[in-house]
């Protein structure tokens, strides 16, 4: 099985769609503008602010774009004591902060809403984290023309999601930054890097894979790549570029070579970040429980950002954040790729 969209990239990058700040329609279209294909998140906004995403990044190329969307098919809400516990311990936090805490709430980021949406005025691709779409949104979407990329992270989720019959599948690795894509977040998750993840799914389906997790220098790509990727799924790369929305603190943090830790602290849902006091004091005692703890928390993390504590803010990043360079997207893109065939060069050379 092929992509159309992927076998027409002029270059095999895809920008990862960082909800939450960093991902903007600057950032999604200059990407797009140098040869890979930008997204944008749908995650944690309206419809009307992801239709306004869409119709920005579209004023600034008319080259195809991506969006992804939260899918929580089947997801359960968490211990409610367990939630009112944590609640109780970030209080302080609160309290030191000025804020009050958010209001804990289930619900599933307004998927069916912005599938009408986006069937309605498609964009090139859909890609879903977090769990398996419904089966009528991937068959309504490609009916509209616009290709559906499951995330996924081991070979059963992979088999899974082949049955769907989507385009393409994300293979996210144990490194990648921000939260992880299994289908079930609990201690049964997939602990796969990329590369291996890559070879078993590779032998698992026949459906062409986007490598992401780690994926910060040229180097990293070319391997994905030969690995059998098709393309790769750049995130923590971007963050220092001019076009993302990347806040002041995180920026700062993610030129360090601070390390890195996976934590349920600041959503209630795995997600790897740069380690920072509260991830420290907090990640123990965190539940499983998402998206309430994304909304308890998110008054806290507000305030992290506009007051420039990044001890109080989600750092989301992947283990080679320290590489990140500071240039325009587009001139990252075009660096990345030159890199990759740089180095894909010497390996052959080096096989003789």
């Amino acid at each position: 099985m092929t992509s159309a969209l992927l076998e027409a990239l002029p270059l095999p990058i895809v920008g990862a769609p960082m909800a939450g700040g960093p991902t903007t329609p600057a950032l999604a279209a200059a990407v797009s503008e140098a040869g890979g294909l930008g997204f944008l998140g749908a995650g944690y906004k309206t419809v009307a602010a992801l239709r306004e995403d869409i119709a920005a990044t579209r004023a600034l190329t008319d080259r195809p774009i991506g969006v992804n969307a939260f899918a929580l098919l089947g997801a359960a809400p968490g211990d409610a004591e367990a939630i009112a516990a944590y609640a109780a311990r970030l209080a302080g936090e609160a309290a030191r902060a000025g804020v009050e805490l958010g209001e804990p709430r289930f619900e599933d980021d307004h998927l069916a809403a912005k599938m009408e949406a986006l069937i309605a005025d498609p964009v090139a691709v859909v890609s879903f984290t977090f769990g398996l779409p419904p089966r009528d949104a991937v068959e309504r979407l490609h009916a509209a023309g616009a290709e559906v990329w499951i995330t996924v992270t081991s070979p059963t989720e992979a088999r899974a999601a082949a049955v769907l019959s989507p385009d393409a599948l994300i293979v996210q690795g144990l490194e990648a930054g921000g939260h992880r894509g299994v289908f079930v977040d609990d201690e049964s998750a997939s602990d796969l890097t990329l590369l291996a993840a890559l070879q078993l799914i590779g032998a698992a389906v026949d459906l062409p894979l986007v490598a992401t997790g780690g994926l910060t220098t040229g180097a990293a790509i070319g391997a994905a790549l030969v690995a059998g990727a098709a393309a790769a799924q750049v995130g923590s790369a971007y963050l220092r570029t001019p076009e993302a929305g990347t806040s002041e603190a995180q920026r700062a943090a993610t030129a360090t070579n601070a390390p890195t830790a996976l934590t349920r602290a600041f959503t209630g849902r795995t997600a790897r970040g740069i380690v920072n006091r509260l991830l420290t004091e907090q990640s123990a005692a965190a539940p499983r429980a998402y998206p309430e703890i994304h909304h308890l928390t998110g008054p806290l993390r507000a305030h992290g950002r506009a007051a420039g504590d990044a001890d109080l803010i989600n750092l989301w990043a992947g283990q080679v954040h320290a590489l990140a360079p500071e240039l325009p997207a587009g001139e990252l893109t075009r660096q990345l790729v030159a890199n990759a065939r740089a180095a894909v060069a010497a390996a052959r050379a080096r096989l003789g």
